[in-house]
């Protein structure tokens, strides 16, 4: 039997009115190819230092046979909001100083959320250029502020926009939405974040402690000049970026759980729960406390969200340099 016109034009309004249905994220990566299905069930935040290259076309060029390869990442995938990184992170006051990089109060992010255009009712995929490591940090520093206030349906774009162009979809350059979204700060959750007392505490008794920087930083032959004393924190174990993705084409990859064992068995990293990871300011640091909380599983580890520029600034000692 015919259903009838005026019947089957309702069903179709119907259908055509309905809400997408949010996306079910598979863990804490996500793939290009599973973003391209799932798009419409997920909220995309792009969130980087360089703004206008939301709206900069893409760059590519041809290889002999044929075949297109990106030469300048550019642009952002469709429907995606613009998160503006210099504002994740803010100034706190700490002891009577000034300590840059640190997480901003609830409200002040949720604002930022909101500003974005972010709603609360779909799971949200972070992406960012994606071409280097400190870049795919940036995203695991929102990813962690997004879980540090409560956020639990949250993925990272494994590679960011490099892979979405690599895999071979289209880049987007509308200008960033100004629509205000809906999304809710929750009370902070403490068992993510380390502080100067818990640092102390850690080096007292033997927790595993990740320095996510530079072997230079690490090793003191070089340093940040806002941090006070060269060196890191005595029994501390280096995770260099250089170690921390694999370069597949244009894009920073994270690797495998797996892996991740295998290079931390080899480095002599011991990543057991109450593992704390720390940098010069928090950010490659994130990216560190992503791989062992996140991809490796490891259960309270924690981010030292002040890291070397609060531990020097108020006076921490156990810095170990190149003359200790």
């Amino acid at each position: 039997m015919k259903q009838p016109l005026i019947t089957l034009a309702a069903a179709m309004l119907l259908s055509a009115c309905a809400p997408t249905q949010a996306a079910t994220l598979p863990g804490p990566l996500v793939d290009a190819q599973w973003l391209q299905a799932h798009r419409d069930g997920v909220t995309v935040v792009d969130v980087r230092n360089w703004l206008d290259g939301f709206t900069q076309p893409p760059e590519y060029d041809t290889t002999e046979d044929g075949q297109r390869y990106v030469t300048q990442v550019g642009g952002h995938i469709p429907g995606a909001r613009l998160l503006d990184y210099a504002r994740v992170r803010v100034e706190r006051d700490v002891r009577g100083h000034k300590i840059g990089g640190r997480v901003p109060e609830a409200s002040a992010f949720q604002a930022l959320m909101r500003e974005a255009g972010v709603d609360g009712d779909r799971p949200i995929v972070i992406t960012n250029p994606g071409q280097s490591t400190a870049e795919m940090d940036g995203a695991a520093r929102v990813y962690w502020t997004l879980k540090y206030f409560g956020e639990d349906e949250v993925a990272i774009l494994n590679g960011g926009n490099a892979a979405w162009l690599a895999a071979g979809f289209e880049a987007s350059t509308d200008a960033a939405a100004t629509s205000g979204g809906d999304w809710t700060a929750d009370e902070p959750r403490a068992e993510l974040i380390a502080e100067y007392e818990d640092v102390a505490g850690a080096l007292e008794d033997g927790a595993t402690l990740v320095d996510a920087r530079t072997a230079q930083q690490f090793l003191g032959v070089s340093k940040k000049s806002s941090v006070k004393a060269a060196g890191h924190l005595r029994g501390a174990h280096n995770l260099p970026l250089d170690l921390r993705t694999r370069s597949q084409g244009p894009a920073a990859m994270f690797l495998g759980a797996d892996e991740y064992r295998q290079i931390f068995r080899k480095t002599g990293i011991d990543a057991k729960p109450g593992t704390i990871t720390y940098c010069n300011t928090g950010h490659l640091a994130s990216g560190a406390w992503f791989i062992v909380s996140e991809i490796m599983g490891v259960d309270n580890t924690r981010l030292y969200d002040g890291s070397m520029l609060e531990w020097t600034t108020l006076g921490g000692k156990d810095v170990v340099g190149l003359s200790d």
